[in-house]
């Protein structure tokens, strides 16, 4: 609106100075018309009337519009109501406008046309044409243009603000839904209405979600599917692995029994990752915030402490539960506890005997903010966003019993809630800290 405002201001400013110019330029060519036919009719006369034909025409120029004079050539006057000559100006008859003349009967200096000859005796002879009355109409116009030109740019300014409010109306439910997509929601459609550029952008973009919701949909139902189908046969597998290890215990058959005990534990490997994957998926495809509710972070931390403090006990590491008073946010309860077990007991796996394990509740100016911190092996920086994805492990790892699920669970809880995890060396061990507060601005 503002950059629409200088380009008006400078658009009226130029035409008003256009105008001017043109009407001063009509005003002037005019007036040299005049004075050009009164010098011919002057020119016509013989040199003996010259003088009483001024005095003449001085006596029939009631509104004084027109001043004469006639000076010798050394500039001495003869006649008229032009009392000097004006310096320096040219006798060929070109009108040259002047702003000041020394007339009979004036109280000030007329704006006046002038336009000069030199007669065959060498005399000089001087028309002027006065301009103060046609001026006064040229700055009557340009006032009323100026009057007229704040008008229309108020005028304008009023309406521009009016459509910038529309299409600000218009762009906040547009950020609005956009946002609910961004958060998952990608049933949501971008409002439309208008017929404009927004309205076809609009347009294309909600064609754009259709076709992403439909595939993303596509592919979770063919994973979701694979996993479902796969599960069930792996399930009567380790049964029948379970029943097969009691049958070799009878056979006496070593070797056998541990071969068949590997495969139970590979299966009951395969069916956790499993039921992780259908959790993660169960998790993503949750109604946007309709389980969330009022939650005192302070209580639910001290819930999940509470929870594995006997755990840390048998495995003789030092375990802190730290709050702090923070305010209510609003949240999924099970899926934030569920996602800071999930941290506790990743944090208690990799923690050797004698470590320590703290999980502490802090406010800070942005929202409160959890972090779990242990002494473990720690996460090297390269692996720290992988460690977020699906099945990762590290290979410092690999020899630790787990799917490299939790914290895809973990990291799929946050989404959900539009929170942030981020994973820090601890030196020694990792510290993952939660900011309880949306990445998304309103």
């Amino acid at each position: 609106m503002a950059v629409y405002t200088v380009i008006f201001s400078v658009s009226v400013m130029l035409l008003i100075g256009f105008i001017g110019w043109a009407v001063a330029g009509a005003m002037e060519h005019e007036a040299d018309v005049v004075m050009d036919w009164q010098l011919i009719y002057f020119d016509s006369m013989p040199h003996s009337g010259l003088t009483e034909a001024i005095y003449r025409r001085i006596e029939h120029e009631r509104m004084h519009t027109n001043y004469y004079g006639l000076f010798t050539a050394d500039g001495q006057h003869i006649a008229g109501d032009m009392l000097a000559l004006p310096p320096g100006l040219p006798a060929n008859r070109t009108g040259v406008t002047l702003h000041t003349l020394a007339v009979a009967g004036s109280e000030r200096a007329p704006v006046v046309r002038v336009m000069a000859e030199q007669r065959g005796d060498g005399e000089m002879l001087v028309l002027a044409r006065d301009l103060t009355h046609v001026l006064k109409i040229r700055q009557r116009m340009i006032n009323a243009l100026i009057m007229g030109g704040i008008l229309c740019m108020a005028s304008g300014i009023a309406g521009c603000f009016a459509l910038s409010l529309r299409q600000a109306a218009r762009l906040k439910a547009i950020r609005n839904a956009t946002q609910l997509i961004a958060q998952g929601e990608l049933g949501q459609r971008l409002p439309a209405g208008g017929r404009d550029e927004i309205d076809m952008l609009v347009h294309l973009v909600n064609h754009m979600l259709e076709e992403v919701e439909r595939l993303m949909n596509e592919v979770k139902g063919v994973c979701d599917g694979i996993a479902h189908d796969l599960r069930t046969p792996l399930a009567h597998m380790h049964t029948l692995l379970g029943q097969a290890a009691e049958r070799t215990g009878k056979l006496d058959d070593q070797e056998l029994s541990i071969l068949v005990e590997r495969a139970r534990a590979e299966t009951t490997a395969l069916l956790d990752r499993f039921r992780a994957m259908l959790r993660i998926s169960e998790i993503g495809t949750l109604q946007r915030r309709g389980g969330f509710a009022s939650l005192q972070l302070e209580n639910l931390v001290r819930e999940v402490g509470e929870l594995y403090e006997p755990l840390a006990e048998s495995r003789s590491i030092h375990f802190i539960v730290r709050t702090r008073h923070v305010g209510a946010i609003r949240a999924d309860r099970d899926l934030l506890f569920e996602a800071l077990c999930n941290l506790l007991d990743n944090a208690l796996k990799f923690t050797p005997t004698g470590g320590t394990v703290r999980i502490e509740l802090n406010p800070t100016p942005a929202g409160p903010k959890v972090e779990v911190i242990d002494n473990g092996p720690g996460i090297p920086p390269a692996d720290r966003d992988a460690v977020l994805q699906r099945f990762y492990r590290s290979e410092r790892t690999h020899h630790i019993a787990g799917s490299g699920l939790g914290l895809s669970i973990v990291s799929t809880v946050m989404h959900v809630h539009d929170f942030t995890i981020k994973l820090h060396d601890a030196r020694p061990g990792t510290r993952a800290t939660i900011e309880c507060w949306s990445r998304i601005l309103a």
